[in-house]
C-alpha cells in the first residue's frame, strides 16, 4: 500500500497538504529528557486551556505523553527523538493545530483486519479526549513504552492498546512485516496491519462484549469496514481516510 510519497528529511514535518504513505521497514525512536520550549513559553494558554478541557471531560488525567521531535524518514527507515511532555500541554498544541512545528505527534497503531478482509475499528468513548472519533487501536506513547535501554517500543505500544481497547491479545493475531507512515499535518500515524485468525462478525462480537463487560471502557463501540462506502470522513481522522482508501485500491489491485 502506498500513497505515493516521497522519502521525507526531517524538516518535511509537519506534513503539507493531503495525507501520505510511505512504507517503512524500519522503526528507531530514542527518547531524550529534553524540554519543549514551546511549552515553556505557552504555559498560561496551556492552563486555561486544560481547565477548560477538564470542565467538559473531568475523567481526562494529565500523565505524561511522548512528543517526536526531529523525525526523518529516509531510505525505508523512520528515525526520531521523543520529550516528555504533560498531556495538558500536548492537548493545547494539537487543539491550536500544531502551532510549534519542530515537533509532531508520532505514534503507532494497528490495523486491524478480519480473517475473512474487512477492517475494524474503535468508536472512542464519551469520556475520551477523541469522543465519537472512529479509528484504529492506538494511544500517544507514553513513557511505559519505553525499554530499558532509552528507545521506543511502538510494537510493545500497540500490542498494549489492543489489549486495554479490544481485549484481544497479541498472541491471536498476526502483524505484517513492515510499517506504513502516515504523514497527516503534525501527526505520523505509524501503521501496521494485524489480522485476526476470526471472520468481521465473530471479531466484532468478541470486542463489543470485551467493551460491555469493562467497567471503564476506552471504546464505546467497533465499526466495521468492507468497502470504501463505509468510511467516515465526519468522524474519522485524514489518516484514517487516507489508509483505508489505500487499502481498498489496493484490494481491488489485486482483484
Amino acid at each position: 500500500m502506498s500513497g505515493g510519497a516521497p522519502a521525507c528529511a526531517g524538516g518535511a514535518f509537519p506534513w503539507r497538504g493531503a495525507p501520505a504513505i510511505v512504507p517503512v521497514r524500519e522503526v528507531s525512536v530514542r527518547v531524550a529528557q529534553e524540554p519543549w520550549p514551546w511549552a515553556e513559553a505557552n504555559r498560561d494558554v496551556i492552563d486555561r486551556h486544560w481547565r477548560g478541557a477538564l470542565e467538559r471531560k473531568p475523567q481526562m488525567f494529565n500523565g505524561r505523553v511522548l512528543l517526536s521531535r526531529r523525525p526523518a524518514i529516509v531510505d525505508g527507515r523512520y528515525e526520531a527523538t521523543c520529550l516528555p511532555v504533560d498531556f495538558a500541554a500536548f492537548l493545547t498544541w494539537r487543539d491550536l493545530g500544531w502551532p510549534d512545528d519542530t515537533v509532531v505527534n508520532g505514534f503507532s497503531m494497528a490495523a486491524l483486519r478480519a480473517a475473512d478482509g474487512p477492517w475494524l475499528a474503535g468508536v472512542q468513548g464519551g469520556h475520551t479526549a477523541n469522543s465519537g472519533q472512529i479509528y484504529f487501536a492506538a494511544g500517544t506513547p507514553d513513557l511505559s513504552d519505553v525499554r530499558p535501554d532509552g528507545t521506543l517500543d511502538l510494537q510493545g505500544n500497540i500490542v498494549r492498546e489492543l489489549a486495554e481497547e479490544t481485549g484481544l491479545d497479541a498472541s491471536e493475531l498476526t502483524f505484517a512485516d513492515g510499517w506504513r507512515a502516515v504523514l497527516d499535518g503534525g501527526r505520523v500515524a505509524l501503521m501496521r496491519e494485524a489480522r485476526s485468525a476470526l471472520p468481521a462478525d465473530a471479531l466484532a462480537r468478541r470486542i463489543r462484549d470485551f467493551i460491555a463487560a469493562d467497567p471503564a471502557p476506552e471504546l464505546a463501540d467497533v465499526r466495521l469496514f468492507h468497502s470504501p462506502a463505509d468510511i467516515d470522513p465526519a468522524r474519522m481522522p485524514p489518516f484514517m481516510v487516507a489508509w483505508l482508501a489505500a487499502a481498498f485500491a489496493q484490494d481491488a489491485a489485486r482483484a
